[in-house]
């Protein structure tokens, strides 16, 4: 056990802290849509510039110059229009500056690999947790001159963020540089052009409760009439008093809506944000409000009915059905998703397989899914795998955050709770205990398979480990009851058994000492023998 590292506990994941809602806006006149490109267009050229203000500001950003950014918006919009302006572009300038200490600790492991593998011996073999030496002379110089570039870089990130600089591109950087290969993303520059304004548009508001539906700039009443705040420039187009403009179409909400409309009604706060699509030339809108956290069930109440272990793979999501005490029961499920294409697809994808696993789940009677706290940032850098493309492709291509995120908000509906557990030798040590002896002729069990075994006995709190089944002898009653589990505080119960001398079992009949105490050894004369070839000297007298 000194080589294996600790398992942290399992526990409940918290259930999901707000809900959003997403619908198309139908219906809509071409005056609807030049006002809302007009709209759109106004508040995010505010937006630019604002953002442009809170990066100049950079650490020395306070209370007052919050106020003073605001105060400069209100007169070209609205009170509420700036105050959603500045708090969206402080947030943007918050997750730059997120991404920027990621970034800088993503190039600080590159470089003490590559410091690490530099210092070996061309060719050396590496370990299991750490590589050995580049294979080569050539690659050790490309390593090298590598070397020199990330410290380069590293220097001027570090610098960046002592000083509080951000690098922010509204609209993003993809479609940013996605103007320059207009070919390989089977584009026009028209068509670009459309993406990236209406990617770079502001049409969102916050709700404030007291309010009227619980939104003043974008209002939505309960039967679906939209209306929207006018920005002070724009008054001219109001069709409605108070310089709103009322929307053709209605909306209505397919999912959850009646719980929108109760909240509506009671005038609490609800977000909305206004998008358009340019592919399909629709618009869209998105309704989102916070909900108290669930109050988290105890541990050993959501696995009063068993548990369903998932192990979470590229393609597809391996799941067995575990009794209360750890056994597995029927066979094990698989729910494939293919995540190539669109990132509607693959959210898509991803979202079916869920689906059919929350009904399984249900169907079988189970209130509890095992899942693993899987953290892939260490694990798929290019300076540790090296050659090893495909793995680090396959790595990256595994949607666990998401996964994850998802499968909370869609198991909380459901009253199914997630348990997280650490990932440490699931996989290891699922196959090695549990993959032979769930494989027959009629069922062929998989690595993946064994591992969400695993993954719900830890969850159970039960060892990864399964003990060898006795002889037939031993299996009845007549000798006495003989577990197939390690128990709950047995010493080792998560390591490898080790390898003693003797039967399968180990197991000693209960007399055998003293059957060896009186046992005659092989090698000693038979005394009796050796008396009857000798003749008595008192028989041959009268």
């Amino acid at each position: 056990m000194g080589g294996l590292r600790e398992v942290a506990a399992p526990f409940v994941v918290p259930g999901p802290s707000g809900v959003a809602l997403r619908t198309r806006l139908g219906q809509l006149t071409d005056a609807d849509a030049q006002v809302l490109r007009r709209v759109g267009a106004h508040l995010g050229a505010l937006a630019g510039r604002d953002l442009k203000t809170r990066c100049r500001h950079a650490l020395v950003h306070d209370a007052g110059a919050w106020a003073v950014r605001k105060r400069e918006l209100t007169p070209l919009s609205s009170a509420r229009w700036a105050g959603a302006i500045t708090r969206a572009t402080h947030d943007q300038w918050a997750l730059a500056r997120r991404g920027a200490l990621a970034h800088i600790r993503s190039l600080e492991a590159g470089v003490r690999m590559i410091t690490h593998r530099l210092s070996l011996p061309v060719g050396s073999r590496g370990a299991k947790k750490a590589p050995g030496g580049y294979r080569s002379r050539r690659e050790w110089h490309a390593k090298a001159r590598r070397l020199r570039v990330l410290e380069d870089r590293l220097t001027r990130e570090r610098a960046d963020w002592t000083a509080g600089r951000v690098h922010v591109v509204r609209g993003g950087k993809r479609l940013a540089r996605m103007r320059h290969q207009l070919p390989a993303a089977q584009l026009t520059e028209p068509q670009w052009r459309a993406r990236w304004e209406a990617a770079r548009w502001f049409l969102r508001a916050e709700g404030e409760s007291g309010k009227q539906y619980g939104n003043e700039t974008i209002r939505i009443s309960p039967d679906g009439e939209v209306s929207i705040r006018l920005p002070a420039p724009l008054k001219q187009w109001a069709n409605a008093p108070h310089g709103r403009y009322v929307l053709t179409g209605r909306i209505r909400f397919a999912h959850r809506g009646a719980e929108w409309a109760d909240r509506v009604a009671a005038n609490r706060a609800v977000a909305y944000r206004i998008h358009h699509d340019t592919a399909r030339g629709r618009w869209y809108l998105t309704a989102s409000w916070q909900i108290p956290v669930a109050r988290t069930l105890p541990l050993t109440a959501a696995l009063a009915h068993g548990v369903i272990g998932v192990d979470t793979n590229a393609d597809h999501l391996a799941a067995w059905r575990l009794d209360p005490q750890g056994n597995p029961m029927g066979s094990p499920r698989r729910f494939f998703y293919d995540l190539t294409g669109t990132t509607g697809h693959r959210d898509a994808q991803v979202r079916h397989a869920l689906t059919r696993l929350l009904h399984w789940a249900k169907a079988c009677g189970v209130k509890a899914i095992a899942v693993e706290d899987l953290d892939f940032t260490a694990e798929k850098t290019r300076e540790k795998h090296g050659r090893k493309k495909r793995f680090r492709q396959m790595v990256s291509g595994m949607p666990t955050g998401r996964l994850r995120a998802r499968l909370v908000s869609m198991a909380d509906a459901t009253g199914i709770a997630v348990i997280a557990v650490d990932p440490a030798y699931t996989s290891q040590w699922g196959a090695q205990h549990w993959q032979k002896p769930l494989t027959s002729t009629t069922r062929t069990t998989t690595r993946h398979d064994a591992a969400s075994i695993a993954i719900g006995r830890r969850a159970q709190g039960c060892s990864v480990r399964r003990r060898a089944a006795p002889p037939r002898a031993h299996q009845s009653d007549v000798h006495g009851h003989r577990t197939a589990q390690a128990a709950p505080k047995a010493l080792g119960r998560e390591g490898t058994r080790r390898r003693l001398p003797g039967p399968r079992t180990r197991s000693v009949p209960p007399d055998a000492e003293r059957t060896r105490a009186t046992r005659t050894p092989n090698t000693v004369r038979d005394v009796r023998s050796e008396r009857e070839r000798v003749q008595d000297p008192l028989l041959l007298t009268d």
